[in-house]
């Protein structure tokens, strides 16, 4: 037996245990471990390789081929496949597994031996029976072994398994053979497997994606367009891009169920009974309004319960309603001219507000059946239908007629009913109303200030007198207005008067029936001054009295600041900690010297003493109000002018609250203008003032001319260089350490909350979910309840509500990131929810292109899920200020340093990672995430410890991939240790 067959029979006596592995982005051309049958490859000369079939522990053959000419001189052994059809690839990979033996472990070996065998492959349209050439073949590589055997491995029944995978294409011809030459080796060829990438199908985001053959070329994208799901609708045109990896990258665009369906684990799915959806987009469906119902699934919209009804212009997110009930307490008041109805609204107004009432009246005869419709002979002021208020006066009425008047109530769903409507109803006979005159008015003294006048009760009526109106005005201004007092008595005295001025009066009754008519003018006048002596008796006391209260009023002022000196201690050491802040603040000290202290607007009883205190009111004659620019939360935003008496005029933004406000919306509209009022700094929106006595209510900024850095940034895409960009970033966090020296946290720090203005000068504002920091530096705010923004908030944020100058430091981070991408979305289309999942998953904000390393690893520093990791905003201004003094700080860009990656022995800095994620996909290796994270490697530290036997062990085969992530594992440790020695100070 020679010894290549020794060789042969050691083999299958030790026989091989393959890992059959599955990769949804691979489809396989050829795995010789998974064919049933034999192969029937080719081998020149006949006696060169063997053909060898086993079959493994779980029973499934091994189909190996195997060749030991060692013993002889100038080999040229060659195995050839079947022809292999290529299907859609353009670039095929041949994995192959395979032993080798050691030539200096052969005794009685030569020179001949070799370790190392050649790889070669034929493109052809179809299989043919044409005699083997060899030079017909295209040599793809050299394979050498990672790993080879030994005689003592052999007694140890260990075979160490090699596995090289390498690259062909383009491929142009339908199909291909396979061929290996031997030139004296000692080989055992395991398995085979020949496969092609594909990024497979996909769901993202309510759309599907086929399967996708990448291109050939590594740098060239496969732009791939999606289709929604099934009762989905296109929002943007839904896409994604295949690498040439077979991973989809870049989504952009998205599906959103249509109306009646909601998205449910990445499908859209029916609106269950009971709910509804009246549009399309990416909400749940919602509950049924009041007094609706929807009976099946998928309803876009639900039906009104018996008796109510939706109006035409209604939403269908408007509850039901009905008609309202009638009128209540309808009453009259009737004189000699006019009849007046008034009568209060109704009891149940079916739940809308669009409540008008109409008139009808009808004129009756003595029989019952002599009635008929009178509106076109009287008059009704302000008119008999539409009406918006519970009163209408009727004029031209005939005297000793009876009037019966119905008064019905109608909103927007009164003409739907069929039901017939309920009024509320009046008679009124005119005989009531007739002169009850009183006798003459007559003057009984008079005084400077005042009347007194007297009258005689009407002889003859009929109806009880109910009280008399006095009318007076002054006689000189009769046709500007008058004046009216009641009394029950037939004598009043009138006061308030003007000295020696003449005054006209005249008096009516009040019955149950109504009002009469005025008796006849009088005309009265007050006495002089001088006429009365009385009245300088009056003032000399007046003046008396003053004196001496003035007098005691210096004796009580006096001795309670001596007590209040002596006992103010007292009061302080009682306050609490808010009150001594804001004591402090309102006597012009702070527990630091220099720095002054926030005060929460909250802490007091009475918001608007804030507001008094912070702020400064300005004339509202002053502000002239230009244009609208916007629409903020409680109202219209316009630009302006503002005109200060000895001063230039300047340009402002004014807020405005909208009308219809309640009390709440006013407080928590002008909280915002006391935060604002207590900050001076150059990169903090600056407070004019406040307009609050007069409407509309106001607050007046100064004026940013390029509005939001994010719309700004946008709209001006390229046009900065990295030294603009830098400063921009300089002045927000110049701001934002400003802010956390005063002990405050701004909460929604966001590129949209930063305003421009004409000098590139970056300012922070809007204030809105704003809250003071307790003197703890490790306190944070926490709130119950409120809007969050995901993607500027940190995690504890998010998770705990948990906010702190350490979270608005999370904030500058993705600031920063939408700077340097010219203001794109963070986190681009994803849902808040998977923004929330692949940060706690250690997933970061890439670099946007274009940016400098240095910038990048400020930005990963301030998204540390650990916040007492994170920057201070002191040290970010010190370190932006370190790069604008060395600008060739910021020419290392992120993407040069990623081509670490595929070269890991140049001298460069390594870029510094959040998470193992992160560094994963820099070095392309994100497959093995999952393996990492099994074995127990969390961080980076423990990853740089590692060795390649490590990597291994957590399951990383292929020879290829355990070089690249041993190679960059050393880097990391490397770059790991410069950090720990010289300190990472920003």
């Amino acid at each position: 037996m020679s010894f290549g067959n020794r060789f042969v029979l050691v083999s299958l006596f030790l026989g091989f245990s393959l890992t059959r592995l599955s990769y949804s982005n691979q489809v396989v051309l050829l795995d010789t471990t998974s064919v049933l049958g034999e192969l029937g490859w080719k081998t020149y000369p006949i006696n060169g390789w063997d053909a060898i079939t086993e079959m493994d522990e779980q029973n499934r053959p091994i189909h190996t081929f195997q060749v030991c000419n060692v013993m002889e001189p100038n080999q040229n052994n060659w195995l050839r496949s079947n022809w292999i059809s290529r299907q859609a690839a353009q670039k095929i990979y041949v994995e192959l597994r395979f032993t080798l033996r050691d030539c200096n472990s052969i005794p009685w070996v030569s020179g001949t031996c070799k370790e190392t065998f050649n790889l070669f492959y034929h493109e052809t349209d179809e299989a043919h029976s044409v005699k083997f050439k060899p030079p017909q073949y295209t040599k793809i590589d050299t394979i050498a072994a990672d790993e080879s055997f030994t005689q003592m491995d052999l007694g140890d029944r260990i075979l160490k398994l090699n596995t090289e995978v390498r690259e062909v294409g383009p491929m142009t011809r339908k199909g291909f053979y396979l061929a290996f030459q031997d030139i004296g080796a000692c080989i055992a060829l395991v398995s085979v497997r020949i496969y092609y990438k594909k990024c497979p199908f996909t769901l993202r985001n309510l759309a599907s994606f086929p399967d996708t053959v990448p291109r050939v070329d590594s740098s060239s994208l496969v732009e791939v367009r999606g289709a929604c799901v099934d009762h989905a609708e296109e929002r943007d045109t839904p896409k994604l891009f295949c690498g040439a990896d077979g991973d989809w990258l870049v989504p952009l665009g998205r599906c959103v169920c249509s109306l009646a369906y909601e998205e449910i684990d990445g499908s859209c799915a029916a609106c269950r009974p009971g709910f509804y959806k009246a549009f399309a987009g990416n909400t749940k469906c919602s509950k049924c309004p009041p007094h609706s119902i929807s009976y099946g699934e998928g309803a876009a919209i639900c039906r009104c319960e018996t008796g109510f009804f939706r109006a035409e212009r209604d939403p269908p997110t408007m509850a039901c309603t009905r008609p309202p009930s009638p009128p209540r307490n309808l009453m009259f008041n009737l004189n000699d001219t006019c009849l007046m109805l008034e009568w209060s609204p109704p009891g149940d107004n079916g739940g809308r507000r669009d409540l008008t009432y109409n008139v009808q009246c009808k004129r009756c005869g003595p029989e019952p059946d002599q009635c008929h419709f009178c509106e076109e002979e009287l008059r009704f002021l302000p008119r008999p239908s539409g009406l918006t208020n519970g009163t209408v006066t009727v004029m031209d009425f005939s005297a000793h007629a009876n009037y019966t008047f119905e008064i019905e109530s109608l909103n927007g769903v009164s003409d739907m009913s069929s039901f017939p409507r309920q009024v509320a109803i009046v008679t009124v006979s005119t005989d009531q109303a007739g002169p009850s005159l009183v006798g003459t008015l007559k003057k009984d003294w008079a005084s400077p200030n005042s009347i007194a006048l007297s009258w005689q009760q009407p002889e003859q009526t009929t109806l009880l007198i109910l009280d008399y109106e006095i009318k007076y005005y002054e006689k000189e201004h009769e046709q500007l207005s008058y004046s009216s007092t009641r009394t029950k008595a037939p004598s009043v005295i009138i006061s308030g008067l003007i000295p020696a001025t003449w005054y006209v009066f005249c008096v009516r009754t009040r019955t149950p029936a109504g009002y009469s008519s005025y008796t006849p003018k009088y005309e009265y006048k007050t006495t002089g001054d001088s006429s009365d002596i009385a009245s300088d008796q009056g003032q000399v006391l007046v003046i008396v009295t003053a004196a001496v209260g003035g007098f005691t009023l210096l004796v009580i002022l006096t001795l309670f600041l001596l007590i209040t000196g002596r006992c103010q201690w007292y009061f302080k050491a009682k306050m609490s900690p808010e009150e001594k802040r804001r004591t402090d603040y309102q006597n012009g000290h702070a527990p630091f010297p220099g720095i002054k202290t926030y005060v929460d607007p909250d802490t007091y009883e009475d918001p608007t003493q804030a507001v008094h205190e912070f702020t400064k009111e300005i004339d509202p004659s002053r502000i002239r109000i230009e244009r609208v620019i916007g629409a903020g939360e409680f109202g219209e935003v316009c630009s302006g002018r503002l005109r200060t008496p000895g001063k230039k005029e300047i340009a402002v933004a004014i807020k405005t609250l909208k009308g219809g406000y309640v009390e709440r919306q006013r407080r928590d509209f002008l909280r915002e203008a006391s935060i604002m009022g207590q900050f001076d700094h150059p990169n903090i929106i600056r407070l004019e003032g406040v307009v609050t006595k007069s409407r509309p209510v106001m607050i007046v900024v100064e004026y940013m001319e390029n509005g939001s850095l994010d719309s700004f940034l946008r709209q001006h895409d390229g046009h900065f260089t990295v030294i603009q960009l830098v400063g921009m970033l300089r002045g927000i966090a110049s701001g934002m350490k400003y802010l956390s020296d005063m002990g405050y946290v701004h909460r929604d720090l966001a590129a949209r909350n930063i305003l421009v203005n004409s000098n590139l000068v970056c300012k922070v504002s809007d204030f809105g979910l704003s809250r003071v920091l307790e003197d703890d530096p490790e306190a944070a705010y926490t709130t119950t309840g409120g809007k969050i923004p995901i993607r500027w908030t940190a995690p504890e944020a998010i998770s705990y509500r948990k906010f702190s100058s350490a979270s608005d430091a999370w904030s500058y981070g993705i600031v920063m990131w939408e700077v340097m991408s010219y203001g794109e979305r963070p986190y681009w289309e994803m849902s808040n929810q998977d923004v929330i999942l692949s940060i706690e998953e250690g997933y970061r904000l890439p670099a946007p292109m274009g940016c400098p390393v240095a910038l990048h690893q400020l930005m990963l520093h301030c998204w540390q899920k650990e916040r007492s990791h994170r920057p201070k905003f002191t040290d970010v201004v010190s370190f932006l200020d370190k790069l604008i003094r060395n600008p060739s700080s910021l020419l290392p860009l992120v993407e040069d340093i990623q081509s670490l990656a595929e070269s890991p022995g140049e001298d460069m800095d390594y870029p510094m990672f959040i998470s193992i994620g992160d560094w994963l996909d820099a070095i392309k290796m994100s497959q093995y995430k999952s393996n990492f994270m099994a074995a127990g490697y969390n961080t980076l530290d423990s990853v740089a410890r590692m060795s390649i036997e490590d990597v291994r062990r957590i399951g990383v085969e292929l020879i290829g991939h355990q070089r690249r992530i041993s190679s960059s594992v050393q880097t990391l440790g490397l770059q790991l240790l410069h950090e720990q020695e010289k300190g990472f100070h920003v």
